[in-house]
């Protein structure tokens, strides 16, 4: 696309005076080209970013993105995941199928999802409707982390009732801050890729600081009393719940009797969305492309650590391997926010599951160990072949979650939103589950690992399959409307009033009263 400058130039009439500006043009694009690749440049870029989203959205919005998907997604996730399989190995001493077992408990909260959205969505507390689940979420993850901490070795139904408390305070924030996302991206749609790239971004610097210290707390502090750091960013939350802007509803005394008749509202509004072709569709593409990637990652982890059928990878390298892997997403989020957030969704989503699909096929070069004879050594390959993986992923992900963003009504777009992510969640679940299915049947084991090769191999051809459904997918760009803006006030006596959360009687503008008695009034003439 030309410039403006050159676009002016263009549609100017060939006088003398434009032939004279059009080198001025030319230098000045240039004089600016070197000024934004310019070392000072480049580096204050990611802060002028910030700075403009902070003057178009808020500034403690912004403060509530770092707080939720940096903090508590981010730092808490990926420090929870490592800290705890010390704690169930070294503390509790229980069987790796044991921990299996209680690590599929921790999903609930997430499955859970929608149940958390219509709370935000149609139960307020005193007149807000976001603040006092962020200090739900934070008194309840900040309890569950310190008991569990601090109480010793407590028996096992009670310490895995603790961690899924710290699961669920971090599903209840996510809902949360998602359903102030969804509501911005409707009320903004320019910055609805932005937004996520924010997220994406926070969140992948987030796991990298959990992933790199987690190591160093275990080893100094033992796993146990590593678990009271993540008390921290539930503190961060409680923060957050007093100072994230938020308009109060003036109707505080009929909030009670409202929250029954808006929770029936929400849930005819969910059934009227989801029905559209234009819904479903891309919700089912989203599902089946998650569940039908199934999972092998147990196998290979127990692979990648086996003295004698695998490379013996410690346990110091594989917490270097999901570090570098975080950072690595951090690159694709800056890959998708400079050169793909104005792709279509159909086109963007076809190379991105193509490449997928590729990406995957490392993982088999690996296990073979192909790589070998290459030359290649395994610790340099594995280090490659996961980032590869986590800029794919990532470049993957973050257009599924702005197009379910284009998906919810407003009105709903908390609780729709959730169900959106309920689904992916069962598809990851789905592509968990099912993974193991096929471990099992090709009987790969603790110490058996002959058709391991097979598992890959058919988890790769699961990944080209999906391409055949990417005709569910929309083909317009990340900005356009994809739902009627009026889905939950059409052919009913209801509107949206300006919170963009409850339903209010319809009327017309002056402007469009005017139009219409114009129009009688030159019927009847």
């Amino acid at each position: 696309m030309d410039p403006p400058e050159t676009q002016e130039l263009v549609g100017k009439s060939p006088t003398d005076s434009s032939k004279q500006a059009l080198p001025i043009s030319e230098q000045d694009q240039a004089h600016q080209t070197r000024a934004r690749s310019s070392p000072l440049s480049i580096f204050m870029e990611p802060f002028q970013w910030l700075q403009m989203l902070s003057s178009q959205l808020n500034p403690t919005f912004i403060f509530g993105v770092l707080v939720v998907y940096g903090f508590s997604q981010g730092f808490s996730g990926s420090f929870f995941k490592v800290v705890t399989d010390f704690y169930w190995k070294d503390v509790q001493k229980v069987q790796p199928s044991a921990v299996q077992l209680y690590m599929g408990l921790y999903y609930i909260p997430w499955v859970m999802k929608p149940i958390w959205g219509l709370f935000t969505d149609v139960f307020p507390v005193r007149g807000y409707k976001r603040r006092p689940y962020f200090l739900v979420a934070g008194v309840l993850g900040g309890v569950s982390a310190l008991m569990v901490a601090s109480l010793g070795k407590v028996p096992i139904a009670v310490a895995l009732s603790c961690l899924v408390g710290i699961t669920a305070g971090i599903a209840i924030a996510d809902v949360t801050i998602d359903a102030c996302i969804a509501k911005k991206s409707i009320e903004i749609r320019a910055l609805a890729p932005d937004m996520q790239s924010l997220c994406g971004f926070c969140s992948s610097l987030g796991a990298l600081i959990g992933y790199s210290s987690s190591g160093f707390f275990v080893h100094h502090l033992g796993p146990q009393a590593s678990l009271a750091l993540l008390a921290v960013p539930p503190a961060l939350l409680i923060v957050l719940g007093f100072v994230i802007y938020e308009e109060r509803s003036a109707a505080l005394q009929s909030e009670k009797k409202r929250a029954v008749e808006d929770l029936l509202v929400a849930l005819r509004g969910m059934s009227k969305t989801i029905r559209l072709p234009q819904v479903w569709k891309p919700s089912l593409y989203m599902y089946l492309s998650l569940a039908l990637s199934i999972s092998t990652h147990e196998g290979q982890f127990y692979w990648y650590t086996d003295p004698k059928a695998g490379p013996a990878f410690s346990q110091e390298f594989v917490g270097i391997i999901y570090a570098i892997g975080a950072l690595a997403s951090i690159v694709g989020v800056l890959i998708y926010q400079k050169t793909l957030k104005d792709y279509p969704f159909r086109s963007l989503l076809l190379y991105a599951q193509l490449l997928y699909g590729i990406s995957g096929m490392f993982d088999l070069i690996f296990f073979l160990r192909w790589n070998l004879v290459l030359g290649i050594p395994d610790y340099f390959f594995v280090i490659m072949e996961e980032c590869v993986s986590r800029i794919i992923s990532r470049i993957r992900w973050i257009p599924m979650i702005v197009l379910s963003t284009r998906l919810c009504p407003l009105g709903i777009e908390g609780t729709f939103f959730a169900l959106l992510m309920c689904i992916d969640s069962l598809g990851s679940l789905s592509s968990k589950w099912g993974g193991g299915v096929v471990l099992h049947l090709l009987h790969v084991t603790r110490n058996d690992f002959t058709n391991l090769w097979l598992a890959i191999l058919i988890r790769n051809g699961l990944r080209f399959a999906t391409l055949g459904l990417i005709f569910l997918v929309p083909n317009g760009d990340q900005e356009d409307d994809l739902i009627p803006p009026d889905i939950l006030t059409a052919n009913s006596g209801a509107s949206l009033d300006d919170d963009g959360l409850e339903l209010a009687p319809f009327q017309e503008t002056n402007e469009e009263a005017q139009l219409l008695i114009a129009e009688e009034n030159s019927l009847k003439t």
